[in-house]
């Protein structure tokens, strides 16, 4: 069963839950942390930690920017406007399935008008294959038999913002992530039909979004992925989102998932897929987009472009989603109750610990199973008070290899990718 959180204003503790910061009798502010560390209070004092505003001036010092958007939970936080990108505050991922008004937004280019007939809509499979398929979106329905998934989609830019020296692009925290009950077909289905030949070895994926610039001839971004991850039976061409047709601002009415891997491979509003004999090179795969160093480079150092790697799989991360960040508690509560979420990429989550000590000791939650693959799974906790006071609950999760979330954003790269610092939050008891 989904579970919502609060609406915004202040509550009866004096916490206002729309911007998510202590006040007191006087209105001032008395609390502020946020992911990857205890940052400090914007500098105009009104409690919004750096974090969850913009990284340039003057955007930081104003404050973050709420979203306004038809349909769209007006929670979320404006990372930029052109094109419209906007994530979800970890208190908002409070329920097991995501609803889309909750759901993050990521665009690359202009938004295309919404199509007046979803069922004409037409996707091309093209390239190293033995037959061109050209399909509607209501063949695909009608001929094809769907499935149904609960999937985590991640922009590759999740937690950038907690890397030091900052590293370009949107200053996602932990909100560049959700998990929706996608309904579609899988891509290898079509890719069967096809029928791949044996110089097929990579995907390259078209949209009908339009280029910031106007350029019709200019793709806004074209990814792929390597054909073994085309072939996995839950990389999906989806037309519904939780049981609803899939919504023009999330790609509508057809999109790819690609689940565990950054989320701009899974192309929205698709068009065409091209099967390739190499790499595909197109727009957000060369150079330093979505990509990783192999040798760990000096942060803010100069980068040399033949040390990167595509990123593919998302490292793993939890996020604590009740209580928010900035809650507070009346005096002498001894024990709290936590929830959160975790996910791992191509991977599973082996355990998630919490900590209220700042990492000195560890207490392990309940970690739910995922409903099924790339599901995030959820995690319970209640934890103990020693007294009132400041408290930073700290989460952190440990993958199916072991590897374990670090305490900061480490191996920088200049587009910030890979930033899976532990999430933190305060609370204040009394």
């Amino acid at each position: 069963m989904a579970r919502e959180t609060s609406g915004s204003a202040a509550d009866g503790n004096g916490f206002d839950t729309s911007r998510r910061r202590f006040l007191g009798s006087s209105g001032l502010v008395v609390l502020g942390a946020a992911i990857g560390g205890g940052l400090p209070l914007s500098r105009n004092g009104i409690g919004i930690p750096e974090a969850h505003a913009q990284v340039a001036a003057p955007a930081a010092a104003k404050g973050p920017q709420y979203l306004k958007f038809p349909g769209k939970n007006e929670g979320l936080v404006v990372l930029g406007e052109k094109p419209l990108v906007a994530e979800t505050p970890e208190s908002l991922l409070d329920d097991d399935t995501t609803p889309i008004e909750k759901f993050y937004i990521r665009n690359n280019g202009q938004i295309p008008e919404e199509t007046k007939d979803p069922d004409a809509w037409k996707i091309t499979i093209d390239g190293e294959v033995n037959n061109k398929i050209e399909v509607t979106l209501g063949e695909l329905k009608s001929k094809y038999k769907a499935v149904t998934r609960r999937m985590v989609l991640e922009c590759g830019g999740n937690g950038r913002a907690a890397f030091s020296p900052p590293a370009r692009g949107n200053q996602w925290t932990n909100g560049g992530a959700g998990c929706a009950e996608w309904t579609g077909v899988p891509l290898a289905d079509l890719l069967k039909k096809a029928g791949l030949k044996p110089s097929a070895k990579y995907t390259a994926h078209y949209a009908a979004d339009l280029h910031l610039s106007g350029d019709a001839g200019k793709p806004t971004i074209s990814r792929g992925v390597r054909l073994e991850k085309a072939m996995d039976p839950n990389t999906l061409i989806v037309w519904a989102m939780n049981g609803k047709p899939l919504p023009n601002i999330h790609g509508g009415p057809v999109r790819l998932v690609v689940p565990g891997w950054a989320g701009s491979a899974s192309q929205k509003w698709l068009t065409r897929i091209t099967i390739r004999d190499r790499e595909h090179d197109g727009p957000g795969m060369t150079e330093f987009s979505y990509r990783l160093a192999i040798k760990p480079m000096v942060p803010g150092g100069k980068a040399d472009p033949a040390n990167f790697r595509i990123l593919e799989s998302m490292p793993v991360r939890s996020i604590i989603t009740n209580p928010a960040n900035g809650a507070k508690f009346a005096a002498g509560t001894k024990e709290l109750k936590l929830r959160g979420a975790s996910w791992a990429g191509d991977l599973t989550v082996k355990q998630v610990d919490v900590s209220t000590d700042f990492g000195a000791s560890w207490q392990r939650t309940t970690l739910e199973k995922p409903k099924n693959k790339y599901d995030w799974q959820r995690w319970t906790a209640t934890i103990k008070l020693p007294s009132d006071g400041y408290f930073e609950v700290w989460a952190r999760a440990t993958d199916s290899r072991g590897a374990m979330q670090p305490h900061q954003a480490g191996f920088w790269n200049p587009q910030g990718y890979g930033g899976n610092a532990m999430h933190r939050i305060a609370v204040l008891v009394g």
